[in-house]
């Protein structure tokens, strides 16, 4: 049996029922491109269990038969880590979308793999809790894919990544064993963790179906701040200065020219504060009580720095400022299709990294333009860069900056994952040690290396 047989869909079928396994090249091609259309692939079947014991059973079968598969949630992933690159059989599971009632003793959820994560946030916002980690892709990413590839967004420096709101995992191994432990101990020191083996793990090593999540409380009082500066450099030292003044400190994200010049296009508004600026943060304060005037506190301590700010302290002056940040993908989308290389850099380095890394890209690629924007409190720069005549840049381009990257020290992912995109540069951050033993996991986990095999790891 073969991947692409008639007796694999048949068999398929029989698991899943006829509706969901889908063979006909315009059903399937729609799973096999990725958001940014950088990678394309092909897949001979689509399979869409619509529980555990169903997953379980279409795993079973291609391991038995030596199938490879792709897991994927909402196709939100920007490294090629849920496309099937070479034919593989296609696991969605979106249907696996069950949110589970709120524990609202233990301050916990079960959900399943394929549930939205904005889903997630409704179901607990009902109950005053929130999820700690929120995306702009909120509508389309799911709770599966976040843990797979240890997702991190806006609220990282406050709550951690995903693999920090991961209590527990059920997940089918690649023989089709499905091992569960749900039962949201906050102390259970009884052997290897392994929900956080799997955060990260992209689907390497198992397809996971269920999660526990840790809940967070709402915090029902936000002020939201835009704050000009005229250089890097005072970007940086202010967000230090936030960091430790700032109980309350909720979001930290950075702006920098040619990402703010493009996304006010974009959306049609003028930046509402410093338009000759060299950055921006959008800095966020949460708390169960009124948090302006502690902000405000702060930010009169940073006034030798600051060039201008404009805060916003109700629901419709907090979204303008937010579309600033949360449209700038898109937005670089519209330019073309871009690499994107989601990188972390130390704060130390960070003002280096920003100011040499355009020569960096122009060099690779003169053709090409970069826009940069991120994460500041934890160091998360998105690199962006498209050709200027809307392709693709060089590849020469993604050598050279996660090179740099990695000279300063850094890490070529911070929160999308290594993917297929990457894999070929892992080298740049582990040693060949630790690349060793990573494929003994992997080994040890998946002898038939079933389970995404070209993803993550190099040959």
């Amino acid at each position: 049996m073969i991947a692409s047989s008639p007796e694999l869909a048949n068999a398929l079928r029989k698991i899943v029922g006829h509706q969901h396994v889908l063979t006909e090249n315009d059903l399937t091609l729609g799973y096999s491109v990725d958001w940014t259309g950088r990678f394309v692939g092909s897949t001979p079947i689509v399979v869409r269990p619509g529980n555990t014991d169903e997953t379980a059973s279409v795993v079973k079968l291609l391991n038995e038969n030596s199938i490879p598969l792709v897991p994927q949630g909402g196709n939100t992933g920007l490294v090629g880590g849920s496309i099937p690159m070479s034919g593989e059989v296609l696991l969605s599971l979106k249907r696996l979308n069950t949110v589970e009632p709120v524990d609202g003793l233990a301050l916990q959820v079960t959900v399943g793999a394929g549930a939205t994560l904005a889903d997630t946030q409704k179901h607990v916002r009902n109950h005053n809790f929130e999820i700690g980690v929120d995306l702009a892709a909120r509508d389309s990413c799911t709770i599966g894919g976040m843990i797979a590839t240890n997702a991190g967004g806006i609220n990282v420096l406050r709550y951690g990544a995903m693999r920090e709101q991961l209590i527990g995992v059920e997940a089918v191994m690649s023989d089709g064993t499905v091992i569960k432990h749900l039962e949201g101990l906050e102390k259970d020191n009884t052997g290897y963790h392994l929900p956080s083996l799997l955060a990260g793990s992209e689907g390497t090593l198992a397809v996971i179906t269920r999660a526990r999540l840790r809940l967070r409380p709402q915090l029902p009082e936000i002020v939201t701040a835009l704050i000009a500066f005229e250089s890097v450099h005072d970007a940086v030292e202010v967000s230090t200065r936030l960091r430790q003044q700032l109980t309350s400190l909720h979001a930290l994200e950075a702006i920098f020219t040619n990402a703010m010049t493009l996304v006010s296009a974009h959306i049609g508004a003028q930046v509402p504060v410093g338009p000759n600026g060299k950055a921006w943060l959008l800095v966020e304060v949460a708390a169960g009580t009124d948090p302006f005037e502690e902000f405000q506190q702060a930010l009169q301590t940073c006034d030798d720095k600051i060039m201008d700010v404009a805060v916003a302290t109700d629901d419709r002056s907090r979204d303008k400022l937010w579309r600033f940040r949360e449209q700038i993908t898109e937005a670089i989308s519209i330019m073309g299709t871009p690499h994107k290389l989601d990188v972390t850099i130390g704060l130390a380095r960070l003002e280096k990294f920003i100011d040499e890394i355009p020569e960096v890209v122009k060099h690779a690629d003169p053709n090409s333009l970069i826009y940069l924007f991120g994460h500041l409190g934890d160091g998360n720069v998105h690199v962006n860069v498209v050709g200027t005549d809307g392709g693709e840049p060089s590849n020469i381009v993604e050598s050279e900056v996660l090179s740099f990257v990695a000279s300063l020290g850094g890490s070529i992912s911070a929160e999308h994952g290594i993917g297929t995109a990457k894999k070929s540069y892992l080298h740049l951050n582990r040693t060949s040690d630790e690349l060793r033993f990573f494929r003994n996991i992997k080994k040890a986990l998946d002898p038939n290396n079933i389970m995404h095999p070209n993803c993550l790891l190099s040959d």
